[in-house]
């Protein structure tokens, strides 16, 4: 069975499965308990669409999680059909950013692509943070300066209250001469800031309004 769930529905399966351990461990009511198992099945299944019988009996579990032993052996059994974030190049790193003479790839090897809906990094030197996502099978860069805030503030990508910062990117404006800058507070921790992210949604309406296409 080749891999089916995004990162991000990863999370939110996550997510779902702690509800149904937090439940169990402090509700004794059994019909408040098959209600909340039927919740979780039903938010859980309603994330994809058109999922085959082994699909299915992979994810059917979730029903029968009641303490945290099931739960981590949920998401193991379930973690290798996670699609990956693509493997970034230097090469393909340079092709994003190619103002950036020299940027460096950040350290992956303790990254788990199957964490990653979008991958962030800070360069502390020119005070700027990179980003880069995925959008229709290609990956797309953005760049723009971070300014961290001594305050907890809701994260635009995955609407969290946490550690956050302004990133603004500038691009170049319709009359000659000009830039306009776009941006909002995103979380300074990235890898963090994926382990929320249980919904794309944020992060696309995050690329249209750096592109310039928010409504």
């Amino acid at each position: 069975m080749e891999a089916f769930i995004r990162v991000d529905q990863f999370q939110f399966i996550k997510v779902q499965t702690q509800i149904l351990i937090n439940g169990h461990a402090s509700v004794n009511d059994r019909n408040v308990l098959n209600a909340l198992k039927s919740l979780a099945s039903d938010k859980v299944f309603n994330l994809f669409t058109n999922l085959d019988d082994e699909q299915k009996r992979l994810l059917e579990p979730i029903k029968e999680i009641e303490d945290t032993a099931q739960g981590d052996d949920f998401i193991r059994k379930i973690k290798p059909y996670v699609i990956p974030f693509k493997k970034i190049t230097e090469q393909s790193l340079k092709k994003l950013f190619p103002k950036a003479k020299k940027l460096k790839l950040p350290s992956l090897v303790d990254i788990d692509l199957q964490e990653l809906s979008y991958l962030g990094w800070d360069d502390k030197g020119t005070n700027k943070k990179y980003l880069i996502v995925p959008q229709q099978n290609k990956l797309i860069g953005f760049s723009g300066t971070f300014t961290p805030i001594t305050k907890k503030g809701v994260c635009m990508l995955c609407n969290h209250h946490s550690e956050v910062g302004l990133f603004m990117s500038e691009k170049k404006g319709k009359i000659q001469g000009t830039f306009v800058r776009r941006g909002n507070y995103i979380c300074q921790d990235s890898l963090k800031c994926n382990e929320n992210l249980i919904s794309l949604s944020k992060l696309e309406d995050f690329i249209k309004l750096l592109n310039g296409k928010e409504s």
